[in-house]
């Protein structure tokens, strides 16, 4: 069958849709991290060396990774519960505080043997210079992993579904998914998945799945080029996760939706501006969880992940949608189809 453009989601709907976020209960499973931003300006550069100097005038943190979707739940309205694992140093402690700042519950699991990941990004006059990276990338050990896999298990009566955030940092193993996803299956409890490639053969079954183009492109040895070239991925995908839905981010074309049933809907970007795409990934899992959690059907839930993407890749730096900077996206959107604004 060859894919459609879809409709969006009709604006009285949307609304009926996210005032249904309100409490939803989702765990929260995956890498954490700590997103670290200088912030200055940049009037000269190095005698040292062919680089800027930026001078520091502030800085700022936000939570990364797991956490970013964690943030952006609880933005949106809901209870996530976020089950991760820290090292045993400064930056961890700073994680634990933004976790009380945002009340957000989370089970967090020490490792001494590893940093906590920090990703600190410098800006000057609000663009990013450099990014410097402090992780480790080895898998935790069989009795962490047993013990985070515990963890994750003593919270399943509580939630209504589980996310993923697999950030290739560790976090997320093979032991891990084939202990868990089949008992997730069982519970009947949907699994949104937002995958990286190493782990790929391991995603199995999952209800949804949310690779992005290179994601998906690397994992099918195809690139994609035109329409054929994307329906073939997409289906192979599938294959290879047992899911039920696959959806795939392409940045400015938009997303493409696949069911198991065969149906695939083009959903188109509507995005206007465009200054920082660091964590839209975490802001469309969010959302589409708690809209099928809501009772949007999968297209529906599509639109509403791709409308906040829209705001928040607006934002500079880590960021979290709101339930009310989502309406408003969807707003503006149907007034300028009607030829009524912007």
């Amino acid at each position: 069958m060859p894919g459609q453009t879809s409709e969006r989601v009709t604006l009285e709907r949307a609304e009926a849709l996210v005032q249904r976020f309100t409490g939803r209960r989702l765990l929260v499973l995956g890498d954490l991290m700590l997103d670290e931003y200088l912030w200055g300006m940049a009037r000269r550069i190095s005698p040292e060396a062919p680089v800027p100097v930026v001078e520091i005038e502030r800085e700022s943190f936000r939570l990364g990774g797991a956490g970013n979707v964690a943030s952006n739940l609880v933005a949106l309205g809901a209870r996530p519960l976020l089950v991760a694992v820290t090292g045993a140093d400064a930056a961890a402690e700073r994680v634990r505080a933004l976790l009380t700042d945002e009340s957000l519950e989370a089970e967090l699991l020490t490792d001494a043997t590893r940093p906590t990941t920090v990703k600190t990004r410098i800006l000057a006059q609000h663009q990013q210079v450099v990014r410097a990276d402090r992780e480790s990338r080895m898998p935790l050990s069989g009795a962490l992993t047993r013990r985070l896999l515990a963890a994750a298990r003593a919270r399943l009566d509580l939630v209504e579904g589980v996310i993923i955030s697999d950030y290739e940092k560790g976090t997320i193993t093979p032991p891990l998914l084939e202990a868990l996803l089949p008992e997730l299956r069982e519970r009947q409890l949907p699994v949104f998945l937002d995958p990286k490639i190493r782990n790929f053969p391991y995603y199995r079954p999952v209800t949804w799945i949310k690779p992005n183009q290179r994601e998906a492109e690397a994992v099918t040895r195809r690139e994609i080029t035109d329409e054929a070239s994307l329906l073939e991925a997409g289906r192979e995908l599938q294959r290879l996760v047992d899911s039920e839905y696959v959806l795939l981010t392409r940045g400015e074309h938009g997303m493409s939706l696949f069911s198991r049933e065969g149906f695939v809907r083009h959903i188109p970007t509507v995005a206007r501006e465009v200054y920082d795409v660091t964590g839209a990934g975490d802001t469309v899992m969010a959302a589409l969880s708690l809209s099928v959690l809501a009772g949007a059907d999968p297209v529906e839930a599509a639109h509403l992940a791709n409308y906040a993407a829209s705001v928040v890749i607006a934002k500079l730096g880590t960021a979290a949608v709101t339930r009310q900077e989502l309406l408003a996206a969807i707003r503006a959107d149907w007034l300028l189809q009607r030829g009524e604004g912007f």
